[in-house]
């Protein structure tokens, strides 16, 4: 009787064993999604970042890519990686303003002439304590990637002036600077998720919206609008956020590569964007689309940004803008 009893719990023990060992080598699966097509720009680097990720630790850790809204909107995806039913995703930078309006100093319009400007402030210490103000929000922010500078696209008319903007209803971000902008310029601005935009467009709730070239080629936009006007007047980044206990229970050199992957996914996005807005405008002229190159937005440009700084400035201070003007 004691041997079985031995037997048993060397069984038992074995058993035990081997289940810690098999818990200890399965690998770590995350779900990570974003609003955007399988061919936009922020799909390819997301899934360099899973292979990427995969590679350096060994298969420890795996990521699975959502696109095209399928984890849910850009609300609804930051909602889910904050309660941990999604363990990742990335919206505009103006999604996260809600939690911490600090961010909202990134998109003021007419902040940044060149996206090397912006980048220099995204890498450096001043983003990266932006985006460690998202922990106090169960989010770790791991990068900034980018949507890049927005233009005007609109299924109305053409936009060579400022004051064609007037009456456009217009699909904004919910950035409060950048609903004053077009407030000041006459425009009926009408903040939702990018999730909702084509829809929108096709069945005229709204005129237009303001977004990239690259994103109104792969987001097929060009479908449902006929004009696009480069006016460049503001530039919004992308944030890669995880929900913070799970980024906080991975090993330490798993987190590392996290974030340091993630960053290298942002370079590999910023290139692929820069290189790809000339195809992109040309294939937008290819399928009908009439570009306006250089509008003039001269009589709302200075008023527009003096506004929107103060704005800012009464309702979060100074500090950030400065540190941000130091680096320019």
């Amino acid at each position: 009787m004691n041997r079985m009893i031995r037997r048993s719990l060397c069984t038992l023990l074995m058993s035990a064993l081997a289940g810690a060992a098999w818990a200890q080598s399965a690998p770590v699966k995350l779900r990570f999604g974003h609003a955007h097509s399988e061919t936009d720009s922020q799909h390819l680097a997301a899934l360099e970042f899973a292979k990427k990720v995969k590679e350096r630790t060994q298969g420890a850790v795996e990521i699975q890519v959502f696109p095209n809204n399928q984890l849910g909107n850009d609300n609804t995806m930051i909602a889910g990686v904050r309660g941990g039913t999604i363990d990742m995703e990335t919206s505009g930078n103006p999604f996260f303003t809600g939690l911490v309006p600090k961010l909202n100093a990134l998109d003021l319009p007419y902040h940044f002439d060149t996206a090397a400007q912006a980048y220099k402030v995204l890498d450096s210490a001043v983003g990266r304590s932006l985006l460690n103000e998202l922990e106090a929000h169960q989010l770790k922010g791991l990068a900034f990637w980018e949507v890049g500078f927005r233009s005007l696209a609109n299924s109305r008319r053409a936009v060579a002036k400022a004051d064609d903007i007037k009456g456009l209803k217009l699909r904004t971000t919910p950035n409060p600077a950048h609903i004053k902008a077009f407030q000041m310029m006459g425009a009926n601005p009408q903040p939702m998720p990018f999730g909702e935009v084509y829809a929108a467009l096709e069945s005229k709730a709204i005129d237009g919206h303001e977004n990239p070239p690259t994103l109104i080629l792969s987001s097929k936009m060009h479908e449902v609008q006929k004009h696009l006007s480069l006016t460049r007047h503001a530039y919004t980044a992308l944030i890669v956020v995880m929900n913070k206990g799970k980024f906080d229970s991975l090993k330490p050199e798993h987190q590392q590569v996290l974030l340091q992957e993630a960053g290298a996914a942002a370079r590999l996005q910023r290139e692929l964007n820069a290189k790809g807005e000339a195809g992109a405008l040309a294939e937008l002229r290819a399928k009908g689309m009439q570009v306006v190159e250089n509008p003039d937005m001269s009589a709302v440009r200075d008023p527009v940004k003096a506004e929107t700084r103060r704005q800012f400035i009464e309702k979060n201070g100074d500090a950030v803008l400065k540190a941000i003007e130091e680096l320019r």
